[in-house]
């Protein structure tokens, strides 16, 4: 599926969840056989031609500019990421192929020191399409306990989170608003999908997931996006019980990012995370091998820079 259409399916989705009264859209008490806005309302609201919007929800207009992009996302009541995400549709159509393969993810020494001097904060970092590239010993008892420490090491796959959150009990669990979560995790992949359009990588990804899980599929159709820079999860943690931790990105480049998961001063949950560290400190180190469920396992990696989430 290229730019154009991905626009396209965006624009309708987004039209048909906008009620009329949200917008000050009088229907005079008319039966409507479709939700949300006609095109004609949309096209008045955002002041442009009928014709002119129809075309780019075809996908038949490469040429949108940025006010009139600006103009619609004004009358879809768009937010800041969807703006955004809006942008990046309209321009992924007008992207050329590149002609070399991008380098492939990699944790550079400078984070893995990092990961180290966080010491009993939960950290992981993760790839765009959330493959799990490190962790720290706190943030693997937090987020995966059930996993191997040293499955981010394999070669034959890493773990991935997006997989995990919607294909593994023990990580569903974890999330006392599950829901709340699993939108999340497919808001992110919404904006990367945008960003980078032909990452086929990500496409397998996408499709496995719609295949196995009907939540997932359901979410998708949606085209809600939600950047996931800086969150807060209630989690039911196996070993330290109930706590809540805000979850946040540390840098947002063109490389993997490092997700870490902070408490409140003073909390209960802070609490719960001090209990969970002197866990990871009294247990014995890893092992050298390592085994992670085959379906959980991230598809052959195309090789890119990420927007993580966790």
């Amino acid at each position: 599926m290229n730019g154009t259409s991905h626009l396209g399916d965006f624009l309708r989705t987004r039209r048909a969840q906008l009620r009329p009264e949200d917008v000050g859209v009088p229907t005079y008490g008319e039966r409507r056989r479709v939700p949300g806005l006609r095109r004609e309302e949309l096209a008045l609201l955002a002041g442009v031609s009928v014709s002119y919007y129809t075309r780019l929800e075809q996908g038949q207009s490469q040429s949108a500019s940025p006010e009139v992009l600006d103009a619609i996302a004004r009358a879809l009541r768009l937010d800041e990421s969807e703006v955004r995400h809006l942008r990046h549709l309209a321009r992924a159509d007008r992207r050329r192929p590149r002609g070399r393969r991008p380098a492939p993810e990699r944790v550079t020494e400078a984070m893995r020191q990092l990961l180290d001097a966080l010491g009993d904060v939960p950290a992981i970092v993760l790839g765009r399409r959330s493959d799990v590239l490190a962790w720290n010993r706190p943030g693997h008892a937090l987020f995966a306990g059930h996993l191997a420490p040293r499955a981010p090491e394999l070669a034959a796959g890493r773990p991935n989170m997006a997989r995990l959150v919607f294909l593994d009990a023990h990580t569903r669990g974890l999330y006392a608003d599950w829901p709340d979560k699993a939108r999340a995790v497919v808001g992110n992949l919404r904006l990367v999908a945008g960003r980078h359009p032909d990452d086929g990588a990500l496409h397998a990804l996408v499709g496995e997931l719609s295949a196995k899980s009907p939540e997932f599929a359901s979410m998708w159709a949606d085209h809600r996006v939600r950047a996931c820079s800086v969150a807060a999860y209630a989690m039911r943690h196996p070993l330290v019980g109930a706590l809540t931790v805000t979850q946040q990105t540390l840098g947002d480049g063109p490389g993997p990012g490092i997700v870490v998961a902070t408490t409140a001063s003073g909390s209960s949950s802070r609490a719960a995370l001090t209990l969970l560290a002197q866990a990871v400190r009294s247990a014995p180190p890893a092992v050298p091998e390592a085994a992670v469920p085959e379906a959980l396992r991230t598809v052959p990696a195309s090789p890119g820079p990420r927007t993580p989430t966790v």
